[in-house]
């Protein structure tokens, strides 16, 4: 393994990196320098290797659902941008994709296009003229192959058009997109009809992507975390076509990678890569009976543990990660609990569990991302005889009655019955099973659990807010829990309320 250049203290930080801002509602400004770059590029071929060796490809393309956003000066003259970004406008990155893995489908006037919805179109329409060489379907984050394949469910017959013509369909309106594309659109009635006829073959859509590409070997992107919630989706369009889940980091740099992509993304875990970056971890308590003294006294909460380093972490114990790295960062909690699972060689592999900071929280109640996820699904399972399902989520702990109480948005892709949302709302109330939450709401300290549905596209609304924000569609992930103090999302979220429904789980 090749070993990054030694860091020195004055090499200089000409680059900021934007986080997606989706643990606080608005970005955090990174130090971001070449050496991170190349960590990148490290972690990339890393686990390329191993998934290479599991899934081998041949010469062919990848059909990537990467978008740049627009790159900025701050006030001291530095260049700032997003994380995803940075990294894709650097040289290294294309360089890097095309030695390990197959040539990427879409121009780079598609990939840096200023309109992501151009963008996405043309990503699709370029997977579909090199329908028989892709080779792999990919993206950042598993939401924007789930996103992207919802966008082809609409617009499928206009792509057909456009390869049945050779003609670019009037969306596409950026001169140097259409430049791109024209180089590449050529007339092919035959294509058009076999996907015409592909298309119109599928029940539901299922099955969609080895259908469009049926020489594709698996899918990819992060698909851990908040990701989880779109694996149900992404298995549809996928059916037997495996997932595997990218490797393991954040904004503020890369941790480990993915050595062994034969796992199910849900039980995905990363060897930590310990040259590039130096890596501490705090232990969390796992005895049940300190975590309930701790919810019952939280005014002197337990001292916290002592960080331990890379060899001295225990399998079967849960951590939270200290990053110190080549830009600068020092001794930085990400405020990721992960759990080691086991060693590679002599670096431990690790398993991400949950952001610690995510919690929905009013009383002695402590629900976390994956509480809030599994009581979604439970309660989303009573759609199923509806031929129903939920498109997305999000939470909110509404503090302005007396009691405060949990309030869940979600939407879907379609209308049910007033029974079966009452049923759905009572579901998600009985689905937290934290005795804290529990003992709240049977006591009345925490009020009735509402359930409010939005109308087709809120989540949407979410996605555009972020990017005109300055956001890029590969970083956006749905906030999971929006804070009181992310008033815009939250407005949103609140103007789009078509129905909402209070619990009687607990009446």
């Amino acid at each position: 393994m090749a070993m990054l250049p030694p860091f020195s203290p004055g090499t200089p930080i000409t680059t900021i990196s934007l986080s997606s801002g989706t643990t606080q509602g608005k970005p955090k400004y990174i130090p971001f320098n070449d050496q991170l770059v190349e960590s990148t590029m490290q972690i990339y071929r890393t686990s390329f290797a191993f998934r290479n060796r599991e899934f081998p490809l041949e010469h062919g393309k990848a059909l990537q659902f990467i978008y740049s956003s627009k790159q900025f000066k701050t006030p001291g003259g530095l260049t700032a941008g997003t994380a995803t970004t940075n990294v894709f406008r650097s040289s290294q990155f294309k360089n890097t994709m095309n030695a390990i893995q197959s040539q990427i489908c879409s121009p780079d006037e598609v990939i840096f296009g200023p309109d992501f919805h151009q963008s996405l179109y043309c990503h699709l329409l370029c997977g579909l003229i090199h329908w028989d060489q892709v080779q792999s379907v990919s993206s950042t984050f598993a939401h924007s192959i789930v996103h992207a394949f919802r966008t082809f469910e609409q617009v499928w017959e206009e792509l057909c058009a456009d390869i049945r013509d050779g003609v670019l369909t009037s969306r596409v309106n950026v001169p140097s997109i259409r430049t791109a594309m024209a180089k590449l659109l050529k007339p092919d009635p035959e294509l058009a009809d076999m996907i015409h006829k592909k298309c119109s073959g599928l029940s539901n859509w299922y099955g969609l992507i080895p259908a469009l590409f049926p020489n594709a070997k698996y899918v990819y992107g992060i698909m851990t975390g908040s990701m989880e919630a779109y694996l149900k989706k992404l298995r549809h369009y996928a059916a037997e076509l495996p997932l595997l889940s990218a490797d393991y980091g954040s904004s503020e740099g890369w941790i480990g990678a993915n050595v062994n992509p034969k796992l199910p993304p849900e039980f995905a875990n990363y060897a930590v890569l310990p040259n590039i970056g130096y890596f501490e971890f705090i232990p969390l308590r796992e005895k049940a009976e300190d975590v309930e003294k701790d919810k019952i006294d939280s005014t002197f909460p337990c001292m916290e543990p002592k960080p331990v380093g890379l060899t001295e972490v225990k399998v079967g114990e849960e951590y939270e990660i200290i990053v110190t790295n080549f830009a600068g960062l020092y001794r930085y909690r990400l405020g990721d609990a992960v759990k080691v699972v086991g060693f590679h060689n002599s670096t431990p592999e690790l398993q991400f569990v949950c952001r610690r900071n995510l919690l929905l929280t009013i009383n002695i109640d402590k629900n976390t991302e994956k509480d809030l996820q599994l009581s979604v699904e439970a309660a989303a399972k009573l759609l199923s005889d509806e031929k129903l399902e939920v498109v997305d989520y999000t939470s909110h702990v509404d503090l302005s009655t007396e009691p405060g109480h949990y309030v869940i948005f979600w939407e879907m892709n379609g209308e049910a019955s007033e029974e079966v949302l009452k049923e759905c709302c009572n579901c998600l109330d009985r689905s937290f099973v934290d005795a804290g939450y529990l003992g709240s709401r049977k006591v009345g300290a925490i009020g009735a659990l509402e359930l409010r549905v939005v109308s087709r596209g809120t989540f949407q609304m979410l996605l555009d807010h972020s990017v005109h924000a300055g956001g890029a569609v590969s970083q956006f992930k749905t906030p999971r829990c929006v804070a009181p103090a992310n008033k815009s999302v939250l407005q949103i979220l609140c103007d789009n309320v078509v129905k909402n429904y209070f619990s009687t789980a607990f009446g």
